[in-house]
């Protein structure tokens, strides 16, 4: 199970003096929908739900996309594509479409407008026979409608409208232009629930369909969620939210107004970035709110492990870090030892890797960066749902805690309304 260690925190925030009283009131809020945003959080059951309701018909999609289809395009932006993603590339592979699999590559488009993108993945399509999940809850937003257009022309062009229908997914909420398109042309619709925003979707059809394709085991993933949910659930200090949610706020008090979430293995990234669009576009408005960025070791102590080391002391770091490697490799000896790392022959490389970590830990907080350790036991479906509930339920409660409303995003609505606005006017 998922644990927060505070340690690398007590010469910043000694955890005998953290205020939980804040976060008392703010799980309280959260669980009794009395908060700001509360029409907003049916994620707190999500994953118990789509076990009831909608688990089997994610699975017979994900059965025909696989039977049909040696590509799938997955048509999304933010939190439309990013769970997804983030789960396939932690629990398969940051290399999935480069594996050996029985199961389809899978692209995600519609997460930009760049013409050279949308060109490459239409070219490492080619001849194959693909099918297109379209991922928008209102179906309003410009990039995936965008990337929609040049897809749905393909299939037409490549399988007629009859046979391109069949090869269409479209996941959305109750009403909005993209519900209204798919139940017109006669798509097989996948239901976003409309009490759950973009970025706390993961553990619905965004990101379920997707990973499902990838041949991970969703129902295993969402079994692990429910259990999650209900641990993380437990009003009390010594629940691992309450404890991350507590240290990182108490930290930002202190004029602590950074966090970085690191991680020693490569295949996370997409849940750096996934965590990224939680917690950013959840807190950051009003004037507050910690801004996220996230980097992967050892490759970025080598850009910059410096700036961390000794540049402004306005962070705070949070290592998410796993108990068991899927693999092992052991260092070969060498005749000679021209490198000078004989010293190392026959050892574990993941032993190394986490003796690295440790290294890399101790050197931040002994150069004034506090530390938040998160620990599960290796990158598999139920360390990826505990870790997606975990972060949810910890960035809702510190919404509350700063006062705002965790729900929201207007700062997104104003640039969208700007970009029509130019958009209408070009020539």
């Amino acid at each position: 199970m998922l644990q927060v260690n505070l340690s690398g925190i007590q010469d910043f925030a000694p955890v005998e003096t953290l205020d939980y009283y804040p976060t008392s009131l703010a799980h309280r809020a959260l669980a009794e929908h009395t908060g700001e945003g509360k029409e907003f959080t049916g994620w707190l059951n999500l994953p118990e739900r789509i076990i009831q309701t909608q688990l089997k018909q994610l699975l017979a999609g994900a059965d025909k996309i696989r039977n049909q289809s040696e590509v799938l395009v997955v048509i999304g932006i933010g939190g439309s594509y990013l769970g997804a993603r983030a789960g396939i590339e932690m629990i398969r592979s940051a290399n999935y479409n480069q594996i050996k699999k029985d199961t389809p590559d899978i692209y995600f488009a519609g997460k930009s407008m760049s013409p050279i993108e949308l060109a490459e993945i239409i070219e490492l399509i080619g001849d194959r026979d693909f099918s297109v999940n379209v991922v928008s809850k209102s179906g309003g937003t410009l990039e995936p409608s965008l990337a929609f257009r040049f897809f749905k022309a393909m299939l037409e062009k490549k399988y007629g409208a009859q046979g391109a229908k069949k090869r269409i997914f479209v996941t959305t909420g109750s009403a909005g232009a993209l519900r209204h398109i798919a139940e017109s042309d006669g798509y097989d619709i996948f239901d976003l629930p409309d009490d759950v925003g973009g970025r706390y979707s993961a553990l619905s059809a965004p990101g379920l369909l997707p990973q499902a394709c990838a041949g991970i085991d969703i129902e295993k993933l969402l079994n692990a969620a429910s259990s999650a949910m209900q641990q993380f659930s437990r009003q009390s200090p010594l629940n691992p939210v309450w404890q991350y949610a507590t240290a990182r706020q108490q930290l930002y008090r202190q004029g602590r107004s950074m966090e970085i979430l690191s991680c020693f293995e490569p295949s996370f990234h997409y849940m750096g970035e996934w965590w990224k669009q939680l917690f950013g576009e959840s807190e950051g408005k009003n004037g507050v709110g910690i801004f996220p960025a996230s980097l992967l070791y050892s490759t970025d102590l080598h850009s910059l492990g410096q700036y961390l080391q000794d540049g402004p002391r306005s962070m705070i770091e949070t290592f998410v870090e796993f108990r068991e490697s899927r693999e092992d490799l052991r260092i070969p000896f060498e005749i000679g030892d021209r490198d000078s790392l004989n010293y190392l022959a026959g050892k574990s490389l993941a032993t190394v890797n986490k003796t690295v970590e440790k290294a890399v830990k101790s050197a931040h907080i002994s150069g004034g960066v506090p530390v938040i350790s998160i620990s599960c036991d290796t990158m598999d479906e139920t360390s990826y749902a505990e870790l997606v509930c975990f972060f949810e339920m910890s960035c809702a409660i510190s919404g509350y805690i700063l006062g705002i409303n965790p729900f929201d995003q207007p700062g997104v609505e104003a640039y969208k309304a700007n970009m029509k606005q130019l958009l209408k006017s070009l020539d």
